[in-house]
């Protein structure tokens, strides 16, 4: 493998011996890592939307004194329990929810319930993606992989412009040092003739709720 590699950078140590050294300036670039970045020609809020809807995803932005109203219409159809810890509960505080307790649920359970309502921790503007860190509202990596449906509330001020900004959050939060789960629109693949099957690997339903004022 040795040999190989020094015959390849022969050669282009060859190609190039005549090559001129390019007059380089260095120029700083005002960029740091984990600083905001532009979003485009729309907001933050507005381009996570756009991204996240890009996905085949359902999304609404919702003033808070709504929620409730807005995750019964999401969850309406749904048969089976609904999932969602007591943060979620006293978030979104909707009767006439069939909530269900996540006690250390089996997979056939979760695999029966009808939903799951989340928070999350971070949302991504440019990628349209929502990170989960499993704390209190979002309950363990299992639950939002395995119901059909996954109803996720993020709250404005959890959406960040792009990657490196998310990432720099969690890590300021304390979130790097656990699972975590990236979610970018519902579970969905395709065969080698690109026809899409949603619901695969995870929910086959993903509904935001982006709660601003």
């Amino acid at each position: 493998m040795g040999g190989a590699r020094e015959e390849i950078l022969g050669r282009v140590r060859t190609a190039i011996a005549d090559v001129a050294d390019p007059d380089v300036t260095e120029t700083p670039i005002d960029w740091a890592y984990g600083a905001a970045v532009s979003t485009g020609e729309l907001g933050l809020i507005d381009r996570f939307d756009e991204r996240v809807a890009d996905y085949r995803a359902v999304v609404e932005q919702v003033a808070p004194d709504v929620l409730a109203a807005s995750v019964q219409a999401a969850l309406d159809g749904v048969t089976g329990g609904v999932i969602g810890d007591d943060a979620v509960r006293t978030l979104v505080g909707a009767d006439g929810i069939d909530w269900l307790r996540d006690d250390a649920l089996s997979p056939y359970d979760l695999d029966a319930a009808g939903a799951v309502v989340t928070t999350a921790a971070v949302g991504i503007a440019n990628t349209g993606t929502i990170v989960l860190d499993h704390g209190a509202g979002q309950g363990r990596r299992a639950v939002s992989l395995v119901p059909d449906v996954h109803v996720c509330i993020v709250a404005a001020d959890q959406i960040v412009s792009d990657v490196p900004e998310a990432v720099a959050r969690l890590v300021e939060s304390g979130a790097n040092t656990h699972p975590q789960t990236w979610i970018s629109g519902p579970s969905a693949t395709s065969d080698i003739e690109l026809d899409r099957v949603e619901g695969v690997h995870g929910p086959r339903t993903l509904h935001v709720i982006i709660v601003r004022e």
